[in-house]
């Protein structure tokens, strides 16, 4: 199975990720043919040096000055450039992503939101030619390590902000990708942050494998370290992906439930990937709850924080370098006409690549949202999109 690998331990923007596309084999010429057919730019994407490093540099000439968009112009201009049905979708979705975090950094409703940094030209560039790029390679599945999103502070639109960037720190926070901080200047940007987390899911390592080619893009910053964003594409075989976690696990008696469901919220939102509450008999004949927190080991000790926290528990067993074998996932999207309006969802979907797809499933926040716009009951919106998934994956 071809597995597109991530390493970004020099962080990464979307002039990276392209550039590293297409030192990995994807084409340069056909990316920048359909951007300068769309964008008033010119594209230029040549060969640096980095510290001894080959990689790919890409640069855009754009106007001196531009407006800022608003979301739905962004939109209404991808849907009007005659792109490929799936490289429209995903470029509105990394778009999406960068919506709502701006949304909740700012505290506005996404319709009164007008995007400057990320609303430019190159921005949608960068964006676009990277979609492009992704389904030229082809890769069934796409990883990404471990992050270095740099540390410090960085000008913005906004004023002198903290590295990560509120945005970038929002996007990384709802993703699950990993991150860390190395290097005294901003190395993830909120579209670099964004492309990574709309294709890519984490892992911790590199999956064993026969490394087929490898790409570098080119940073523009010269650092103590090659800037670059390094991409591997590895033929992993056709065994099922494998997987590092930790078990945590605690008893108690004396909680209550609206206790334990906040405690289930915030496990969730600190990074664990599965939490079970389950209901037991304890010493003394006493009702209690044993706890369950499946993460990976490096969010143990906050989890374990959080639990003693919410529920007075003295001690945490923990069951280390636990091994689970999990299908792999991708996402996609659909489309549902209601009322003459077309609504996009997203959709998860299992699969192996012997045994093909194994489970479809709609998005459920998507479903939710156009539920409440439409007034169709959410199962029935669910139906009706893993129904059209189905039409078109299976």
């Amino acid at each position: 199975m071809k597995t597109l690998l991530f390493d970004p331990f020099s962080g990464a923007a979307g002039d990276m990720i392209m550039g590293s596309l297409i030192s990995l084999g994807a084409d340069g010429n056909k990316i920048k043919e359909i951007l300068e057919s769309i964008l008033d730019i010119s594209m230029l994407f040549e060969k640096n040096v980095k510290m001894g490093i080959e990689s790919v540099n890409v640069k855009f000439n754009i106007p001196d000055f531009e407006n800022a968009r608003s979301y739905q112009e962004i939109e209404n201009f991808i849907k009007g450039c005659g792109l490929a049905s799936d490289t429209e979708n995903d470029a509105i979705r990394v778009f999406g992503i960068l919506a709502n975090a701006e949304s909740k950094v700012h505290g506005k409703p996404i319709e009164e939101l007008h995007f400057h940094e990320v609303g430019q030209t190159d921005a949608l560039a960068d964006i676009i030619g990277s979609c492009i790029a992704m389904h030229q390679l082809g890769a069934r599945e796409v990883l990404c390590l471990p992050i270095n999103a740099g540390t410090g502070t960085v000008n913005t639109s906004h004023g002198i902000m903290p590295i990560p960037a509120p945005a970038t720190l929002e996007i990384l926070k709802t993703s699950g990708l990993e991150f860390y901080g190395k290097g005294n200047t901003e190395l993830l940007t909120p579209t670099g942050a964004a492309l990574l987390a709309h294709f890519a899911k984490t892992t911790l390592t590199i999956p064993a494998g026969k490394v087929q080619d490898t790409g570098y893009g080119a940073g523009d910053m010269d650092t103590d370290w090659p800037n670059v964003l390094r991409t591997f594409m590895i033929e992993t075989g056709k065994a099922l992906f494998r997987d590092e976690v930790e078990v945590l696990e605690t008893n108690v008696d004396d909680v209550t439930g609206e206790v334990l469901g906040n405690l289930f919220d915030r496990l969730l939102e600190n990074g664990a990937k599965d939490v079970s509450i389950i209901p037991a008999t304890m010493k003394k004949g006493r009702a209690g709850h044993i706890i369950k927190v499946v993460t990976h080991s490096h969010h143990g000790e906050e989890l374990a924080r959080i639990i003693m926290e919410e529920t007075g528990s003295l001690g945490i067993r923990t069951i280390p370098t636990k091994h689970r074998y999990i299908a792999d996932r991708k996402m996609g999207t659909v489309e549902l006409e209601i009322n003459d309006t077309v609504y996009q969802i997203a959709i998860k979907i299992a699969y192996t690549p012997d045994s093909g797809i194994l489970h479809i499933s709609a998005e459920y926040d998507d479903c939710k949202e156009v539920s409440k716009i439409t007034g169709i009951a959410v199962r029935e919106i669910i139906r009706k999109a893993q129904t059209k998934a189905r039409d078109k994956y299976e």
